[in-house]
C-alpha cells in the first residue's frame, strides 16, 4: 500500500489553514449529534478533544486507563507552553515561532503543519486564559513570559512550575462540563487494547476493565488516538510508569504507518539516576535554563564543593561553545554536550554522572526571593528527591529520555493512513522534526484537540452521513476480541520464571545503549539482533502471576512490554536506515569537524513511515518527502 497524499493545502504558506478551512466538508449542527466519536486518551490532546467534539454536538465516548483524567501525563509538564503574542516586544511572530521550530526540528518536519501550530498558538493562550488558567503575570496584571530553549525570543507562558497541571485542569473541566450535559461519556480504568478495522476503515475498539478484567466492544464513525508518546521504551524516563505505546502499536499491526520511531527526545535537565535498581527518572523544567547556569570543573580529579571551585576553573562549556545562545540552545544540543563531558571524565556527584546547573549568580543578581517566586516548587521537589538545597549549592543534572517526535503517521487533516482514525498530540509524528523545542509539547497537544481535529474530522464525517456505526456484533468485532482475549491467555500460560519488569528493564539498558543519545551502525545492527534473543527469551520465559478476571498490573505491564519488544526493533531499523545525523538522532559516523549533527539533505529529507506485515517480517519504508521552501535547508548553528 503507497503512502497516501499529505494533503497540504496549495498556496501561500500563511493562507494554508484559512483556506483549508473553507475548502473541507462541514458537518451542520443538526447532523453532528447523529455521529459517534471515540476519543482514546484524555491528557491535553484528548480532553480538548473530547471537550470540544461534545461542545460541537458530536456523541463522543471518551476513554482513559487512569481512575480520572487528571493522572494523564500531561500534568507532568513543568515550565509551560509557547505562543507568538509578542507580549514582551521583542520581535517575536508566528513567523518567528514557525522558523524556530522548523530551525529546531533540524528540518525534518512538514512545513505546513508547523505553521498552523504556530498560527493557532495565539488561540490557545486564549483559550486557556478564559478556562481560567492562572498563568504568571506581571505588575501590571498583563500575562508573563520566558526564555526557553532554541529561541531568542520570550514567548513561553506559565504557571510558576505547573503549566501541564494547570492546562490539564482547565481542559479537563471543559470535558466534564460535556460529561455532566451528556455529550462525552468517560469510561475510565479502561485500556484500549486492539483496534477494529473492517471494510478498510476504522470501526471502534476492544477495551479491557483494568479492575474487572472483562473485555468490552465499542464502536464509533471514528476513532481518534491521543495516547501519548513512547518513551518508555527506554525504561527509565521522565515519563509516567503507565506511559505505554499499545494503542497506537495496535493500530500499526493493523495498518496505520508508524513514522520516524528513532526520532526520540533526550531531556536535557533531570535529576541523574543514584543506583542502577532506580525505575523512574526527574525532570527538572527547561525554564531553569533562564537564571541557572550549566558547568563542570575542568579538573576531572576535582573533589572540592562546587562553591569552592573558582570561576578560572570552571567549565561554561554553552556558553563558551554557543555564544549566541548559551545555556539556551536546544534541548538536543544541550544533551549531546551533557553527554561529551562526563565522557569525559568531568562529570559530578557520587557517580560522576551529571553536570551542574548553578543559581549563585542568579540569586546575588536577582536575590533569592525572585528566584523562588519563579522555581519555588521546582527547587522544593529537587531538595526533597536528592536532599540538597539547591539555593545552597547548585543542582546535578543529567540527560534523559522524555518526549517523542516519532508517532502514528498523519496527514494534514491528522488521520492516519486507516480512514476514520485520527492522531492527536505526542501520539502523532507530524510537526516537531528530529527535535522538539521546550514548551511546544503543550502547545501541539492543545492546538490538535481544540483548533484543528474539530474542523478536520467532519471532512471525514460527512461522507458518512446517513450510516450508523458498525455493530459490535460484527464478526470484525468478535474475530478482534478473540485476539485480545487468545494474546491475554497466552501471557497468562507461559509460566516462565521472570516477570515483566526484568524484561522491561533489559530492553531498557539496550534501546539506552544503543539508540539513545548517539548510535552508529555496529551498535545498531547488534541493538536489533540483541532486542529480538530478549524477545523470544521473553515469550518463553515469562511469568504473569494472579488470574485475568480482576486487577491484574503484572498482566497490564505483560502487553506493554510486548509491544515495546517490537516498536524497540523498528526504532533500531529506522535509526540505522536514516544514516546521516539531524537533531536527537546522532550517528557518530555522521558528524562536522566540531562534532555537530551533520545532516544529509540530498537523501534524508523525508519522513520515514514504516508498513507493518507480521510479526516474523520487518516493515516496508515509505517516504513522505519535506520540501522547504519557507525556511531555507541550513546546517543549524546556535553559536
Amino acid at each position: 500500500m503507497a503512502l497516501p497524499e499529505s494533503k497540504v493545502p496549495e498556496g501561500p504558506i500563511a493562507d494554508a489553514w484559512d483556506n483549508h478551512r473553507f475548502k473541507i466538508k462541514l458537518v451542520n449542527p443538526a447532523n453532528k449529534r447523529k455521529f459517534k466519536i471515540i476519543v482514546v486518551g484524555t491528557g491535553l490532546a484528548g480532553s480538548s478533544a473530547a471537550a470540544t467534539l461534545g461542545e460541537l454536538g458530536y456523541e463522543v465516548d471518551a476513554f482513559t486507563f487512569h481512575d480520572t483524567p487528571r493522572r494523564a501525563h500531561s500534568i507532568a509538564a513543568q515550565g509551560g507552553i509557547n505562543a507568538a503574542k509578542n507580549y514582551q516586544n521583542d520581535g517575536d511572530s508566528v513567523w518567528r515561532l514557525f522558523y524556530d521550530t522548523v530551525k529546531g526540528g533540524d528540518y525534518c518536519s512538514r512545513e505546513a503543519n508547523v505553521y498552523r501550530l504556530a498560527q493557532v498558538s495565539v488561540d490557545i493562550i486564549d483559550q486557556m486564559a478564559a478556562q481560567g488558567v492562572p498563568f504568571a503575570r506581571e505588575y501590571g496584571g498583563t500575562l508573563d513570559n520566558r526564555s526557553f530553549g532554541g529561541a531568542q525570543v520570550s514567548r513561553t507562558f506559565y504557571a510558576r512550575g505547573q503549566t501541564g497541571q494547570q492546562l490539564l485542569l482547565g481542559a479537563y473541566q471543559q470535558m466534564m462540563r460535556q460529561v455532566k450535559t451528556g455529550k462525552v461519556t468517560l469510561h475510565t480504568r479502561m485500556e484500549m487494547l486492539d483496534l477494529v478495522v473492517a471494510d478498510g476503515e476504522a470501526q471502534g475498539i476492544i477495551c479491557r476493565d483494568l479492575v474487572t478484567g472483562q473485555l468490552s466492544r465499542h464502536t464509533a464513525h471514528a476513532v481518534v488516538l491521543c495516547t501519548g508518546g513512547y518513551g518508555n521504551v527506554f525504561y527509565l524516563s521522565t515519563n509516567a510508569m503507565q506511559c505505554n505505546v499499545t494503542a497506537a502499536w495496535r493500530a500499526h499491526r493493523k495498518g496505520a504507518y508508524f513514522a520516524n520511531p528513532c526520532m526520540t527526545q533526550i531531556h536535557p535537565t533531570c535529576i541523574p539516576a543514584s543506583d542502577e535498581f532506580q525505575s523512574k527518572l526527574t525532570l527538572m523544567s527547561e525554564s531553569l535554563r533562564n537564571d541557572g547556569r550549566i558547568w563542570v570543573p575542568r579538573d576531572p580529579d576535582e573533589q572540592r564543593r562546587a562553591a569552592d571551585i573558582p570561576e578560572a576553573e570552571r567549565y561554561y562549556y554553552l556558553e563558551e561553545k554557543y555564544p549566541a545562545f548559551g545555556n539556551l540552545v536546544p534541548r538536543d544540543v544541550a544533551s549531546r554536550n551533557a553527554k561529551t563531558v562526563v565522557d569525559q571524565g568531568l562529570g559530578v556527584g557520587p557517580l560522576k554522572n551529571g553536570v551542574y546547573l548553578d543559581f549563585a549568580d542568579a540569586i546575588n543578581r536577582d536575590g533569592k526571593d525572585v528566584i523562588e517566586a519563579k522555581y519555588g516548587n521546582l527547587f522544593e521537589m529537587y531538595e526533597r528527591i536528592t536532599g540538597e538545597d539547591p539555593y545552597e549549592r547548585p543542582m546535578r543534572i543529567y540527560p534523559a529520555t522524555h518526549y517523542t517526535m516519532g508517532g502514528l503517521w498523519v496527514d494534514y487533516n491528522l488521520m492516519t493512513t486507516i480512514p476514520g482514525l485520527y492522531a492527536c498530540g505526542e501520539a502523532n509524528f507530524s510537526d516537531h522534526g528530529a527535535n522538539r523545542l521546550g514548551a511546544s509539547a503543550l502547545m501541539q497537544g492543545l492546538a490538535d484537540g481544540y483548533f484543528v481535529l474539530p474542523y478536520t474530522i467532519g471532512d471525514y464525517l460527512a461522507g458518512k452521513l446517513g450510516t450508523t456505526p458498525m455493530s459490535i456484533d460484527d464478526d470484525a468485532f468478535v474475530a478482534a476480541e478473540a485476539a485480545v482475549q487468545e494474546r491475554i491467555d497466552t501471557f497468562m500460560s507461559i509460566g516462565g520464571t521472570k516477570g515483566p519488569e526484568y524484561f522491561h528493564r533489559e530492553l531498557g539498558k539496550l534501546v539506552w545503549d544503543y539508540i539513545g543519545m548517539a548510535r552508529n551502525q555496529n551498535g545498531l545492527e547488534k541493538a536489533i539482533s540483541e532486542i529480538r534473543a530478549l524477545r523470544e527469551e521473553f515469550w518463553a520465559d515469562l511469568r504473569v502471576l494472579g488470574n485475568a478476571d480482576t486487577l491484574n498490573q503484572s498482566l497490564e505491564k505483560a502487553g506493554r512490554v510486548a509491544d515495546f519488544f517490537e516498536l524497540a526493533e523498528l526504532m533500531a531499523r529506522d535509526a540505522l536506515d536514516r544514516s546521516e545525523s539531524a537533531g536527537g538522532h546522532f550517528r557518530e559516523e555522521s558528524q562536522t569537524e566540531e562534532g555537530e549533527a551533520l545532516r544529509d539533505d540530498d537523501d534524508f529529507r523525508h519522513v520515514s513511515a514504516w508498513e507493518w506485515h507480521d510479526a516474523d517480517t520487518p516493515q516496508t519504508k515509505h517516504a513522505e518527502e519535506l520540501t522547504y521552501e519557507n525556511v531555507p535547508l541550513t546546517q543549524r548553528s546556535y553559536k
